[in-house]
């Protein structure tokens, strides 16, 4: 974690000047952790249907296990209504549109490999990184207030911890969102165990909601994806960019393209094997790996995004494509869905 903090610490003096006009109410004297999150919800509702048509181009980067930069790409979002907007990827090597149109249709355009997590998800970190009503039930999770101290300053952090569940020592190794003291910006976050931290810097106004015009994505001590706002601009809503081509698919009725989805959990967990000339070297810590839960709950796609040792990424992606999971189910409809693992390996004392 400790390169994560380092950058945080870098991001406190690039948003000072930035924090001068100080709305309320201020995430740092708000005690109530659903509060914090309430009061930063309507500066990053960009489905607001009083907001103008607009369009978004930003350029990302992935990287690979190494840290070192691989494929670039391009993302694009057009938005005329919450009904109508369209989203694209576009790199070396794969290629995804998706249409929604004013009734209620989804159609697509892909070509080449599938895309990457951080890649598809680079639409939900710039326009709704705070968790949806759903994900914080009340019934089902318990928000903690945390502080998180870097460059001087203490960040409010809210993090989502399972009822029946045992708190950890470090509040990062839960789902956390951290925010700026003064605004209700969203500032950092630490995911899949802590394993993930998200930074969200260049902050500016947009629309009156808070777009982050830069973003960077962390493992451990290296770049797993990083993503840069490039223009944003007004459009017409009747822009022919928002209607499908004749070769879009649209998905089935049978298919909802939104709703509900079900939580699925882990049926079947086959633990990675240590092998014993990695504990000679010594060698520990976290492997991360990209997938796909498929409709049937089996693995699909394992890939490593980081790891300490080659040594440790073959067990477990060997591992890992024996696990099973109850299928996610969209409205009742069994789905794919993309997710993280986290395979741990320590050394004993």
């Amino acid at each position: 974690m400790r390169a994560q903090i380092l950058v945080v610490m870098c991001l406190v003096g690039a948003f000072a000047a930035y924090a001068q006009d100080t709305p309320t109410p201020q995430p740092g004297q708000i005690k109530d952790p659903r509060a914090i999150l309430a009061a930063a919800a309507t500066f990053y509702d960009f489905s607001d249907s009083a907001l103008k048509p607009w369009h978004l181009k930003a350029t990302y980067q992935i990287y690979d296990e190494k840290g070192s930069p691989t494929e670039q790409g391009t993302f694009e979002y057009w938005w005329a209504s919450p009904k109508v907007y369209r989203v694209s990827w576009s790199r070396p090597g794969a290629t995804r549109t998706n249409w929604h149109t004013a009734d209620g249709k989804e159609a697509y355009v892909e070509t080449g490999e599938r895309l990457g997590f951080f890649e598809k998800g680079l639409q939900s970190n710039l326009f709704s990184p705070l968790p949806s009503t759903e994900e914080i039930d009340p019934s089902k999770i318990r928000l903690i207030l945390n502080e998180f101290k870097a460059g001087g300053s203490q960040f409010p952090c809210v993090s989502e911890l399972p009822l029946k569940s045992d708190e950890p020592s470090d509040f990062r190794m839960l789902s956390t969102k951290c925010f700026d003291p003064t605004l209700p910006a969203l500032r950092f976050e630490f995911s899949s165990q802590g394993a993930v931290a998200t930074n969200y810097d260049n902050l500016a106004k947009f629309h009156g909601k808070y777009l982050a015009r830069m973003i960077q994505i962390l493992g451990e001590n290296q770049k797993l994806f990083t993503a840069a706002v490039d223009a944003t601009n007004a459009i017409d809503p009747s822009d022919s960019a928002l209607v499908p081509p004749k070769d879009a698919i649209f998905r089935p009725d049978a298919l909802p393209a939104g709703g509900s989805l079900g939580v699925g959990y882990l049926t079947k967990k086959q633990p990675p094997v240590y092998p014993p000339i990695a504990k000679e070297q010594r060698l520990q810590g976290n492997v991360l790996i990209e997938a796909t839960i498929g409709t049937d709950g089996k693995i699909k796609d394992p890939r490593v995004l980081l790891s300490p040792s080659p040594l440790l990424s073959a067990p477990s992606l060997d591992a890992i494509s024996q696990w099973e999971y109850k299928p996610y189910l969209l409205d009742g409809v069994p789905t794919e869905v993309d997710t993280l693992i986290v395979v741990k390996f320590a050394l004993g004392r």
